[in-house]
């Protein structure tokens, strides 16, 4: 769903200073829900950030082959991004800036207070903000996701894949500028946070997916 379209079915409201700041804390919050360290403890599990890569995420969450626990970890991930969204249309802030309202829920899962600002790399995150935007966006780059995860079986290479192409199907999708300019910014700084996972790529030491962190 587009801004032009939400703009269309949402009653909105005056974008007073204090809507703006409100609804931007309720996402960075939002984002801040660590669902990898909530689940693994529910389901007696080591700290995620104890073993593997150390990132609070489904796929390291994978890796102790509870593969419920890392499921409930990726809906919850990906439900961050999309409830931020809900959340800020139902404050009535306009729709040309639902973008950034989700730019902040994934900022909130990679630098989460709540874990000292050490948190995941936010591909899950990411997914639910374009979902909830443009639900073909979101599925296109899932989709992309989807693939090379099924065919190379590399997370990373999937994610960097994906982020990499989310920027390029919005501006072919013909998306208003309010939502390839935050979209973009949430995959640059994603591409950053698997910096390491491409060099361990290129020297061919990246495991792949359901496979043990090598040592």
């Amino acid at each position: 769903m587009t801004p032009d379209l939400l703009a269309q079915i949402l009653p909105l409201q005056e974008t007073t200073p204090a809507l703006l700041i409100s609804t931007v804390i309720a996402a960075y919050l939002i984002g801040c829900i660590p669902f990898a360290v909530v689940v693994s403890r529910a389901f007696g599990l080591a700290d995620p950030r104890s073993f593997g890569s150390g990132n609070p995420g489904a796929t390291n969450v994978l890796r102790t082959g509870n593969k419920l626990a890392a499921f409930l970890t990726l809906f919850g991930d990906a439900a961050k991004g999309a409830i931020a969204i809900g959340v800020a249309a139902a404050m009535g802030l306009p729709a040309d800036l639902l973008g950034w309202i989700g730019l902040i829920a994934f900022f909130g899962h990679v630098f989460p207070v709540t874990l000292g600002f050490k948190g995941g790399k936010g591909v899950s995150t990411s997914a639910g903000v374009l979902l909830a935007l443009y639900w073909p966006l979101g599925l296109a780059t899932l989709g992309t996701w989807l693939f090379m995860a099924f065919t190379l079986r590399y997370s990373s290479l999937s994610a960097i894949t994906a982020a990499l192409l989310a920027p390029v199907y919005a501006v072919f999708m013909g998306l208003p500028t309010p939502v390839i300019v935050p979209i973009t910014l949430m995959a640059s700084i994603l591409l950053i946070k698997h910096a390491g996972n491409l060099r361990r790529l290129l020297a061919g030491q990246e495991t792949k997916i359901g496979s043990k962190k090598k040592g």
